[in-house]
């Protein structure tokens, strides 16, 4: 069911649009976080750190699949906005093809280059590289349905249709869920039970995807002649896309550098590191619903020229998006005793884990107020703009983080109170960009 958002209360609208991707990701995030949750508990807390030491490398891959997404999900939301289905099917039909050969070339670049990415570029320790390795390679050998399935997501969502990914994600996360089990408590596989896990719910959300794709939308059913890769069109999505791809996979480069510095601190430090990570991704997940939404809303209302109402519409996208927040980072202040004790981390790893759970809850309400705007960014068609803004946050996380991590008065503690540092900067210079105005000129069709 396509859903118009150029008409009716723009933060009504948000949140409805917005509560079926929240819970969307809240399933993945939870699956994510069973996945360690099951490792650490019947593998102990190396195999939780082996997974973890390449959790920002995976990121790096999804992070690409979601950027090329998005940027054709802006062109086809613009044209729906402004009811021009024939070029809204020819742009998804090459956006189809493009990102399913995409996914392919990822999968083979992965598989072929683990070792050197885990050894040179992430500094893996010795003692976890075979873990790492061996579940690296797996996972990468999935990337394609990854792609796959963002792309139908991105598809759906330029439509209206937020609930469909919802539906797709809850029988991936059981079916991840309970493979987990099988695999990892039942069978012993350890770190490539939980990779094989992953890879066969990402089949599922692909196959589930496309089906529901092609059975409930007439613009979106393809038959196999119409699948094929326009080169001009091509061009166009790529166009859109890649300063979206970038941004995406700026935000998990820093998270290279960070990891880097993270193994250098040995097994606690990244056991620590993975288990905040997870929660601070529970934390994005009201901001991040929030912001594919205004990246949708932001598309529309430009292809209906009322750059007026995407305004109305970023106000209100805020004040949901951190009244939301505010709350999950309270439950997770109280909760952090919680939360170590179901990862089951040593003493070692707990100590720094409570320091940097208090850290990421003080630290994400900023990502609240800026994230909205960035998807507002990319709805109107300011891919640049977004993706600078990106590229100076995490520029400016890497070098606080790496100044700072031997100063007394810091520690390690800079590798997260770098991220509250960074992203202040650029919240403010992203809204006096934002309060400007030029970008109500913007049109991408």
């Amino acid at each position: 069911m396509t859903k118009d958002l150029t008409r009716g209360t723009p933060w009504k609208l948000i949140l409805q649009f917005a509560l079926p991707i929240m819970a969307g990701n809240l399933l993945q995030q939870l699956y994510n976080t069973a996945d360690t949750i099951i490792v650490g508990n019947f593998n102990g807390q190396q195999a939780l750190s082996a997974v973890g030491a390449c959790a920002s490398l995976t990121a790096l891959f999804t992070a690409l699949a979601i950027g090329f997404s998005i940027g054709a999900g802006v062109l086809i939301s613009q044209y729906f906005g402004a009811s021009r289905e024939q070029e809204l099917r020819q742009y998804a039909a090459t956006a189809i093809v493009l990102m399913l050969a995409m996914g392919l070339f990822m999968s083979i670049i992965g598989v072929v280059s683990a070792r050197f990415l885990l050894e040179r570029a992430l500094g893996t320790p010795e003692a976890l590289l075979p873990l790492t390795l061996l579940y690296f390679r797996i996972y990468a050998a999935g990337l394609v349905f990854q792609f796959g399935y963002n792309i139908a997501a991105a598809l759906l969502r330029a439509l209206g249709d937020s609930k469909a990914t919802l539906y797709f994600l809850l029988v991936s996360s059981v079916l991840n869920v309970a493979l987990d089990l099988a695999f990892v408590a039942g069978l012993g596989m350890g770190v490539a039970g939980a990779a094989v896990a992953t890879v066969i719910s990402q089949i599922a959300s692909c196959v589930i995807g496309f089906a529901y794709m092609h059975r409930k939308y007439a613009l979106l059913r393809f038959s196999l002649r119409d699948l094929r890769l326009d080169a001009k069109t091509a061009a166009r999505i790529l166009q859109v896309g890649a300063p979206m791809a970038i941004q995406q996979s700026i935000v998990s480069c820093g998270f290279l550098f960070l990891q880097r510095l993270v193994n250098l601190y040995g097994e606690s430090m990244i056991a620590s590191y993975t288990v905040a990570s997870r929660m601070e991704n529970i934390l994005m997940i009201p901001i991040l619903g929030v912001q594919n939404t205004m990246a949708t809303f932001a598309g529309q209302n430009m292809g209906a020229q009322r750059p007026d109402r995407v305004s109305k519409g970023l106000r209100q996208g805020v004040l949901v998006s951190l009244s939301m927040t505010l709350v999950l980072c309270l439950c997770q202040i109280f909760g952090i005793s919680l939360i170590i004790r179901a990862f089951q981390l040593d003493e070692a790893a707990a100590a720094i884990c409570r320091l940097h759970l208090f850290s990421s809850a003080v630290a994400i309400p900023i990502f609240a107020v800026y994230f909205p705007a960035n998807g507002m960014c990319q709805g109107v068609g300011e891919g640049f703009h977004a993706t600078f803004f990106a590229l100076l946050a995490l520029g400016l996380r890497v070098i606080f983080a790496y100044a700072l991590h031997n100063t007394s008065l810091f520690g390690y503690t800079a590798i997260w109170w770098s991220q509250a540092m960074a992203w202040t900067v650029t919240l403010l210079v992203c809204y006096v960009h934002v309060f400007r105005g030029k970008w109500k000129n913007k049109s991408l069709i």
